[in-house]
């Protein structure tokens, strides 16, 4: 039971993973189980609310029209989301630090297996995408 095309072709359920991944990250300050000092530090919930929706609008765009650069994009902000508790300085909540690296991996790996996908296809062929 092999399906040597799972790695080979972009399916429409990595879009909508996407789009999930994108709204828990745009909810993620609000979660209950943080530390309640993260309310009050404004710049990282903008921040993380900024994220949330561009992870989520690129997701959409895949969805209706893909390119390339909409992954290399994805696999950034996911790298940035990983990032963004030690530069802007909010890792010292150690749930929302945890969360938010592990929700940028995840991003940064689904940017990577999309773009591999996605590598030696035709511009035509990416118009195809979700028809």
């Amino acid at each position: 039971m092999s399906d040597s095309g799972f790695l080979k072709t972009h399916r429409t359920w990595e879009d909508w993973c996407g789009m999930l991944l994108g709204a828990a990250i745009v909810a993620s300050p609000w979660f209950p189980v943080q530390d309640p000092a993260i309310t009050g530090h404004q710049t990282a919930i903008l921040n993380t609310v900024a994220i949330g929706l561009i992870v989520f609008g690129l997701s959409q765009l895949e969805y209706v029209a893909l390119q390339r650069w909409q992954e290399v994009t994805t696999i950034l902000v996911g790298l940035w989301l990983i990032a963004s508790p030690y530069v802007i300085g909010y890792s010292a909540d150690g749930f929302l630090r945890i969360y938010h690296t592990t929700l940028g991996a995840v991003v940064v790996l689904l940017g990577i297996l999309q773009l591999w996908q996605d590598w030696d296809q035709t511009d035509q062929d990416l118009l195809k995408h979700g028809q």
